[in-house]
């Protein structure tokens, strides 16, 4: 078991101090160690060790006795209590009220009756590839919460008034004046009957069963602007749930998702799309139809183009979201083999092969190979 300190090494005064000096060395480590203002590591301890200090130096007998026989002299004093939680430590002092007030229950109090800003709501939208390329505008269906249309609002049966708490005479709130080893103190709490409202509702409205609001469904128009990537967020300020105590609304959020293409893929503000050619094509150079975003347009395919390579349509591409123009649209180019030839297609291209050769003045890679599989 660890050794106590010496109570007043633990607050920092000398054996002849006064009261008055012991209480403001107390209150000076309240406030300090306090664990709602100091989350250290080992702030709960120092204040638990301040506290019973305190209590102990504040009473003549027990601060006598104490004097006299040392921590022997008051061990009985503290009970079950001095080890407990932050609500009482002995003799029935109220902790939790008074650092209530000091740290904030009166604030808290006020916090919870101050006008509160509505939660946000979030709407998930998939929309068409080139829906997100153009833009649109959309209806949408939003359930939300509003003011009853029966009670408008007040929650009360049409025909009746909510009537002043008694509890509160009407304040919404509660003062307790507290007498303490700390001096008086003023805790202000919220009034439980009313919930702060200093109004009861004695006949509640039987729409929203005296909550004053109702889901409902809201239709709104939104704009899909051109450009928009998946997975962004359009904002529309106001259009969440509402605030309470009169408070603002607060946001709605439009997550956009944009479906993939069957043709198309997006990097960027380029439009990428795989396109297929055949050996003539490739070798020779070809003039040929592509589909864009826009409809079909002609891409001219040079000679001696290689697999893989990209071929750029200018201005095809997806609009700039936060500017002028629009990206390319960009090709890249794949050379298909055939996998079936007709007798004259081989003739060609044993024709071709062989004029390659010729071309090349050495024979071919399997020519070579064949060679030396017979010895030669």
């Amino acid at each position: 078991m660890a050794i106590k300190r010496d109570y007043y090494e633990v607050l920092g005064v000398g054996r002849n101090a006064s009261a008055d000096e012991i209480k403001k060395a107390y209150r000076k480590l309240a406030f300090q160690y306090h664990p709602d203002r100091n989350p250290d590591k080992g702030a709960a301890d120092r204040f638990k060790e301040a506290a019973e200090a305190y209590e102990v130096l504040c009473d003549s007998d027990k601060r006598a006795r104490y004097d006299q026989f040392g921590h022997a002299g008051v061990n009985g004093g503290f009970g079950s209590g001095g080890a407990g939680g932050f609500e009482g430590f002995g003799n029935g002092f109220p902790f939790g009220d008074i650092f209530e007030t000091f740290f904030g229950g009166g604030a808290a109090s006020a916090r919870r009756n101050s006008p509160q800003r509505g939660s946000d709501l979030r709407y998930d939208l998939t929309v068409e590839f080139e829906e997100s390329i153009f833009g649109s505008e959309r209806d949408l269906k939003i359930p939300r919460m509003e003011s009853c249309h029966v009670c408008s609002g007040s929650g009360a049966e049409p025909g009746t008034q909510p009537t002043k708490c008694t509890r509160c005479n009407g304040e919404g709130q509660i003062r307790r004046v507290q007498q303490s080893m700390l001096g008086q103190f003023v805790n202000v709490v919220l009034c439980n009957a009313c919930q702060g409202k200093g109004t009861v509702i004695t006949s509640p409205c039987t729409n929203c069963h005296g909550q004053g609001m109702e889901r409902v469904t809201r239709q709104l128009r939104i704009t899909v602007p051109a450009g928009i990537e998946d997975g962004t967020q359009i904002r529309l300020s106001g259009e969440g749930e509402p605030g309470g105590n009169g408070g603002p609304r607060g946001n709605l959020y439009i997550v956009v998702s944009v479906k993939p293409h069957d043709l198309f893929r997006r990097e960027a503000n380029d439009i990428v799309i795989d396109l297929p050619i055949n050996m003539a094509q490739a070798a020779l150079g070809d003039e040929i139809e592509v589909p864009t975003v826009d409809g079909p347009a002609t891409l001219k395919v040079p000679a001696g183009t290689q697999p893989n390579r990209v071929l750029r349509i200018k201005g095809k591409g997806v609009p700039y979201l936060r500017d002028r123009g629009r990206g390319d649209q960009l090709v890249r180019v794949s050379v298909t083999v055939p996998t079936k030839l007709s007798e004259e297609q081989r003739e060609l291209l044993r024709r071709l092969e062989e004029s390659f050769k010729k071309d090349s003045g050495d024979e071919g890679l399997l020519d070579k190979l064949a060679k030396k599989m017979r010895g030669k």
